[in-house]
C-alpha cells in the first residue's frame, strides 16, 4: 500500500497524524488513497473519527479517535475551545511587530466570485488570532516572514484571512493571496506559468505544528515537523521545533 501518512502517536484509542499538504480530509472522488479518511480506513481496517480537519493544502496535526467515546470527549474539548493549537506560516513581507493579536470578525465574502471565500466584516462571527514573529528573511522572490500563530477561535480559513487582512498573506495562498482569479484558474486546471511563479510554492505555507489537549490520561501535547519544502523555503531555524516541544509539554 505504500506509506499512507506520517504517524506522530498511536495507542488503542487515539491516532495522531501529520497530514501531508495537498491531501483532502474528507472524500470527494477517487479511491480511498485520495483522502485522509480513506487512508485511515486502509490503515485501521475500519473507519476512524476525525476529531479535527485541515484544509487540503494545510499540512500538520490531525487527531483520529478510534472509539466513539474518545471522539465524544475530544469533540467536546474542541467545542469548549480547551485545545491549544499552534501553527507555522510563511507570509509575504517583513512583519514589523514582534507579536500581535488580530481580532476581526469573519463572514461570507458577498463580493467574491467563489462561494467558499470568507472575509473580515463587521457583522461576522468573532475571530481572534495571536501571532509571534519567528524570523524575517529575504530570497530572490522577495521579503518574507516566518510566523508562529495561535488561533483562539476556529473559524473557516481564519488564519489565512487574518494574516492577509494585516497585509501579510500566506505564501502560495490561491484564495486569499490578493488575486482571486488564481484560485478560479487553479480549480479549472488552467494555472499559467506566470501564476505559478507568483504563487512561488505549490501548496500554501501553513502548517499545524502543535496541539495541547486538556487534562488527559495519555500523552496530551503533540508536535509535527513541517514538510521539507516548507523547511527549506524559510531555512527553518533548528531551535524552533525543540523549543515548541519543550513549551507545549509544560502546558
Amino acid at each position: 500500500m505504500g506509506r499512507l501518512f506520517p504517524i506522530i502517536y498511536e495507542d488503542d484509542q487515539l491516532l495522531v497524524i501529520n497530514k501531508p499538504a495537498g491531501l483532502v480530509c474528507h472524500p470527494t472522488k477517487g479511491d480511498d488513497f485520495s483522502s485522509l479518511v480513506g487512508r485511515v480506513r486502509l490503515y485501521l481496517g475500519r473507519s476512524g473519527h476525525l476529531v479535527n480537519r485541515l484544509d487540503r493544502e494545510t499540512s500538520g496535526l490531525v487527531l483520529v479517535a478510534k472509539t466513539t467515546e474518545t471522539a465524544r470527549q475530544l469533540g467536546k474539548a474542541w467545542e469548549a475551545r480547551t485545545v491549544q493549537k499552534s501553527y507555522l506560516a510563511i507570509v509575504h513581507g517583513h512583519m514589523q511587530a514582534p507579536a500581535g493579536c488580530i481580532a476581526a470578525p469573519l463572514g461570507k465574502d458577498a463580493q467574491a466570485q467563489t462561494a467558499i471565500k470568507d472575509c473580515v466584516r463587521e457583522d461576522g462571527w468573532p475571530a481572534v488570532t495571536r501571532y509571534r514573529l519567528s524570523k524575517s528573511f529575504r530570497r530572490r522572490e522577495g521579503d518574507f516572514s516566518l510566523v508562529e500563530v495561535a488561533p483562539e477561535t476556529g473559524r473557516k480559513h481564519q488564519i489565512r484571512i487574518h494574516l492577509a487582512h494585516i497585509g501579510h498573506p500566506i505564501v502560495g495562498d490561491k484564495l486569499y493571496g490578493g488575486d482571486e482569479q488564481i484560485y478560479l484558474d487553479f480549480v479549472r486546471g488552467q494555472l499559467t506559468a506566470e501564476q505559478r511563479k507568483r504563487l512561488i510554492l505549490d501548496q500554501h505555507a501553513l502548517h499545524a505544528v502543535g496541539l495541547v489537549l486538556p487534562p488527559w490520561d495519555r500523552p496530551r501535547a503533540f508536535v509535527a515537523e513541517p514538510e521539507p519544502a516548507f523547511q527549506e523555503f524559510c531555512e527553518l531555524p533548528a531551535h524552533v521545533i525543540p523549543e515548541l516541544k519543550s513549551l507545549l509539554s509544560t502546558r
